[in-house]
C-alpha cells in the first residue's frame, strides 16, 4: 500500500492490497470490484453489533447480540442428525444454543470443547426456543471468565458478497482503505478534497445539510460504537441519507441524460391522418370501421403520441392503463401512423399466448384495410417462419408481431420505424435494445432511430415512474370503456372449494363462462402445468355436464390456439388455465374468475387475472381461495384485492411488499441494484430530487458525468432502453 495519497491514488487495482493476489482478484471481479474507489463505495448491506455485551435478560428476539455466560449443561440427540442443545447462564437468565447437522465425530469434539463450567462468549441471533431465548449455531469462544472480554472497536459492517468472496475477505480489503484516508484526513485537517472526489457542489452540500462525502463513507464503513444503531439499521441516518441522495441523484442525472440524448437522435417525422398528402389514411379507416368511440383518455393519450411522432426525433412514450383500459387500440394506431407513412410497425409481447392475441386482434382490425401482419415466434413452424422472414424482409409485412423471436439475429426488417413492447417489465434490458436496434437506419445520411411506445397494465406509483421512467414522457389512461361492469371479489379458503364447484356450475348453465386459474409455489413450470392438468382432469369428473378447457404453458402453440378460440366462441363453459393467461386474453362473456392459492402470487398478478373478468355488460366476480394456515403477510394481500379495484393503489402496496425489482422487472437495468438507496424507503427524497437534477445540468454540468459513472458505471449504458 502506498504511503501517501493523491488524487489518483483510489483508481489503483485492489491488486495492490495486501492479501489480494490474481486468484482474489477474480473473486473480486464478480462483483464488480477492480479499484480501491470500487471498494470505498461498495458499502454494507447491515451490521453486527459485537461492541458490547448484552446481558441475557435484555436480550430481545429477532436481535443480533453478543453474551457470555457460564455452560450449565451440554446434551446430545439423534434425529436425522445430532443435534447438540447447550445452555447459558450469565447471572441475569439462560439462554439456549442449538448446533445442527453435525456427525457423531464431530459431535465429539464439540462436546469436549464445550464443558459444563466453562465460559462462552457467542454471537447470533435471537430466537424464541421452547422454554427460553435461543440462539441456533451462534459463533462462539471459550473465554477466561476472568479475562477482559475483547470487544469490537465498532460495528461489523455485512456487505454484499458472492460465491467464493467471504465477508473477511472484503473486511481485509476495505479496512486499509479506510485506515488510510482517516490518516489522511487527519494529516490534511480535513482537507476531503485531495482524498476522495465530492462533485456536489460545496453550495449544495451545505444548503442541504449533508456531512462531506468523506466523512459518511468512513462513518458507514466503520461506525463508531457509540452511533443510534437503530437509526444505522434503519438507514434513516444522516451519513447513510447523503449516499443515498448523492446516489438517486445521479439516477436522475441519467435518466434525464439519456431523455437529452434521445431528442439529438433523427427519426422519421410522420404526416398524421390530418394531413392532405396521405390519401385515405388508414388511421381514419380503422377509427371508422370500429363498433366503439374511443374514450376521452385513449383521444387524449394518442394526441400525446401524435406529436411525438410528428417530430424529426424518436418517440420514447410510455403508456399505463389499467386492465381493460383500451391499449390496444391505442398500439393499432400508433402503428398505423407509420403504416401509412411507408413503414413498418412491430409489436413485441412476453409470452406466446399474449402475442397470439394481439396478432388476432391485430388481423381482424387490419387486413381489412389491405394490410398485411406477419407472425414470428420462437414455435414457428419452418415454412411459416421462413415465409414470415421472407415478408418482413421484402417490406410486405407492414405489421410484424411476436415475442423475443422478433430480435434474432436473421429477423431483418425492411423499414422499421415504430417499435411497440407490451408489458415491457417481462423483458430483459438487452432484449429491448435488441429490438430498438433493428429498427436503426445506418445507411442514411442521419443514423435513424425507430420510435418506441412501451406499454404496461401494472400502474406505477408517480414516485417510482419519476425514478425508474424518469428517461420516457409519461401517458395514463384513466378510464375505462363504457358498458365495463365492476368486478365484485371475494375471499374464500379452500374448505368453502365445493360451494365454489356449486358457483362455477350455476353460472355456467345460465350461459356465462369462467376460468379456473391454477398456481405453484414452485416457479418450476413443468410442476405448474402439471397441477393445472391434475385439476382439469377433477373438475371434470365433478363437472360432467359442462365443456371443459386446458391451457397451459407446454401445450404447443396451434393446441392453445384452439383451446383459446373454443372459449372465445363460447364452445367451452369452464377454462382451466396456469397464470398464462394473466395478460391480454379477452373474452367479453367469462364474469366468473377462480384463482386457487391465491396467497401465493402478488399483488399485481392478482389484479391481472382478476382484469380477465368484467369486459361485459354482465356483472363478474372474482374467487380468491386461498389455503391454510394464511400468513399475515398473506392475508393482508388478499383483503387489499377484495377492498380495491384501483390499480394503483394495488401497485403502491405491491411495491412496499415485494420491491421495485420484481414489480417492474428492474433487476438488469439497475434501479433495484442501487448500491445504497431503496427506493420505497426513500422516496420522499425523490421529487426534491429530481428538481435538483435539473439544477445540476442547467448551473453546474461539470459535474453530471462524474457522478453518473460513480454510482451506475456500466450500467449507463442501457439507460435509452
Amino acid at each position: 500500500m502506498k504511503e501517501t495519497v493523491d488524487q489518483d491514488w483510489l483508481e489503483q487495482s485492489i491488486i495492490v492490497l495486501k492479501g489480494v493476489g490474481e486468484k482474489m482478484l477474480e473473486r473480486f471481479s464478480k462483483r464488480s470490484l477492480f479499484s480501491l474507489n470500487d471498494l470505498l463505495f461498495h458499502l454494507p448491506l447491515r451490521y453486527q453489533d459485537k461492541t458490547r455485551v448484552i446481558s441475557i435478560a435484555s436480550l430481545r428476539i429477532g436481535d443480533s447480540a453478543l453474551v457470555t455466560g457460564k455452560l450449565l449443561s451440554c446434551k446430545t440427540h439423534y434425529a436425522r442428525s445430532a443435534v447438540l442443545s447447550c445452555e447459558i447462564d450469565d447471572g441475569s437468565g439462560v439462554l439456549s444454543l442449538r448446533f445442527f447437522h453435525f456427525n457423531k465425530q464431530q459431535v465429539v469434539g464439540l462436546s469436549r470443547a464445550l464443558e459444563q463450567g466453562k465460559w462462552l462468549k457467542c454471537f447470533g441471533e435471537i430466537k424464541r426456543g421452547r422454554q427460553c431465548l435461543e440462539i441456533i449455531h451462534p459463533e462462539y469462544r471459550v473465554i477466561d471468565q476472568h479475562q477482559t472480554i475483547q470487544l469490537e472497536e465498532s460495528l461489523s459492517p455485512i456487505y454484499p458478497t458472492t460465491d467464493g468472496l467471504s465477508q473477511l475477505a472484503i473486511r481485509n480489503a476495505v479496512i486499509p482503505v479506510i485506515e488510510q484516508l482517516k490518516t489522511q484526513m487527519a494529516n490534511t485537517k480535513g482537507d476531503s478534497i485531495t482524498l476522495v472526489k465530492d462533485y456536489l457542489p460545496p453550495a449544495i452540500r451545505q444548503e442541504l445539510q449533508l456531512p462531506s462525502l468523506l466523512e459518511a463513507l468512513i462513518y458507514l464503513h466503520a461506525p463508531p460504537p457509540d452511533c443510534a444503531v437503530f437509526e444505522l439499521v434503519e438507514g434513516n441516518d444522516p451519513y447513510r441519507q447523503s449516499l443515498v441522495f448523492e446516489e438517486l441523484l445521479a439516477h436522475q442525472l441519467s435518466m434525464k441524460q439519456a431523455y437529452q440524448e434521445q431528442k439529438q437522435y433523427h427519426a422519421p417525422p410522420f404526416l398524421l391522418a390530418a394531413s392532405k398528402n396521405i390519401a385515405r389514411p388508414y388511421s381514419e379507416q380503422f377509427l371508422q370501421q370500429l363498433p366503439f368511440e374511443l374514450t376521452q383518455a385513449q383521444s387524449r393519450v394518442l394526441a400525446d403520441i401524435a406529436s411525438d411522432v410528428s417530430d424529426a426525433h424518436p418517440m420514447q412514450r410510455l403508456i399505463q392503463g389499467d386492465v381493460g383500459s383500451g391499449k390496444t387500440v391505442v398500439a393499432a394506431l400508433s402503428a398505423l401512423y407509420a403504416i401509412e407513412n411507408g413503414f413498418q410497425a412491430a409489436l413485441m409481447a412476453p409470452t406466446e399466448l399474449l402475442a397470439a392475441q394481439h396478432r388476432d386482434n391485430f388481423q381482424q382490425w387490419l387486413e381489412p384495410l389491405g394490410l398485411n401482419v406477419a407472425w414470428l415466434s420462437g414455435k414457428s413452424k419452418v415454412k411459416q417462419r421462413r415465409e414470415a422472414l421472407e415478408s418482413i424482409a421484402d417490406g410486405s409485412a407492414q405489421m410484424i408481431i411476436g415475442t423475443h423471436a422478433l430480435f434474432q439475429e436473421e429477423v431483418v426488417f425492411h423499414d422499421l420505424a415504430m417499435v411497440i413492447i407490451d408489458e415491457q417489465h417481462r423483458f430483459g434490458v438487452h432484449q429491448r435494445l435488441a429490438l430498438l436496434q433493428k429498427g436503426l437506419n445506418k445507411g442514411l445520411p442521419k443514423e435513424r432511430h425507430p420510435h418506441q411506445l412501451i406499454m404496461t397494465a401494472t400502474p406505477i406509483p408517480r414516485t417510482l415512474a419519476m425514478t425508474a421512467y424518469a428517461h420516457l414522457d409519461c401517458s395514463i389512461i384513466d378510464e375505462l370503456p363504457p358498458g365495463r361492469t365492476p368486478v365484485e371479489t371475494v375471499v374464500l379458503g379452500e374448505q368453502r372449494r365445493d360451494d365454489i364447484l356449486q358457483r362455477v356450475h350455476q353460472a355456467c348453465l345460465k350461459g356465462r363462462q369462467a376460468y379456473w386459474v391454477c398456481t405453484l409455489i414452485e416457479e418450476s413450470e413443468v410442476l405448474q402445468c402439471q397441477a393445472a392438468e391434475k385439476t382439469y382432469e377433477q373438475l371434470c369428473l365433478q363437472l360432467p355436464d359442462l365443456a371443459i378447457g386446458l391451457v397451459h404453458g407446454r401445450m404447443k402453440g396451434d393446441e392453445k390456439k384452439a383451446v383459446m378460440a373454443s372459449f372465445k366462441q363460447g364452445e367451452l363453459a369452464l377454462l382451466v388455465a396456469t397464470t398464462v393467461i394473466e395478460v391480454g386474453v379477452d373474452v367479453p362473456n367469462a364474469s366468473l374468475m377462480i384463482i386457487e392459492n391465491s396467497e401465493r402470487l402478488g399483488l399485481s398478478q392478482l389484479h391481472q387475472l382478476r382484469g380477465r373478468v368484467g369486459r361485459g355488460s354482465q356483472s363478474s366476480a372474482c374467487v380468491l381461495m386461498y389455503g391454510s394456515p394464511l400468513s399475515k403477510n398473506g392475508k393482508s394481500r388478499l383483503m387489499t384485492l377484495r377492498e380495491t379495484s384501483d390499480g394503483f393503489e394495488v401497485a403502491r402496496k405491491d411495491l412496499a411488499l415485494r420491491g421495485p425489482g420484481e414489480v417492474l422487472g428492474t433487476r438488469q437495468t439497475g434501479l433495484a441494484e442501487m448500491k445504497i438507496a431503496d427506493v420505497i424507503r426513500d422516496q420522499h427524497l425523490i421529487p426534491g430530487i429530481n428538481t435538483l437534477a435539473q439544477r445540476l445540468i442547467n448551473d453546474y454540468p461539470e459535474t453530471v458525468e462524474p457522478l453518473i459513472k460513480r454510482w451506475i458505471g456500466h450500467k449507463v449504458d442501457y439507460k435509452n432502453v
